[in-house]
């Protein structure tokens, strides 16, 4: 998938682990690994905000956009 999530990345910048970023936005661990290891298909805005807010960051410190090279029919 080109949109890489670098939560890890950010959890550790803030020294914070999953549990606690998952217990202040109001998420489950498992939702929440599940979005930081990218199996994620959606993200609401909501969690987006939250997270932004709990690690003090811009969406853009969260979310990558790698161009990928395999083609496809449009």
């Amino acid at each position: 998938m080109p949109i890489m999530i670098n939560l890890d990345v950010m959890l550790a910048k803030r020294k914070m682990r999953s549990k606690e970023l998952a217990e202040a936005i109001g998420i489950t661990e498992q939702n929440l690994s599940i979005l930081k290891t990218g199996k994620a298909k959606a993200l609401r805005f909501a969690t987006l905000e939250a997270i932004c807010k709990a690690l003090q960051c811009q969406p853009g410190d969260l979310l990558e956009y790698t161009q990928t090279t395999s083609k496809v029919g449009f």
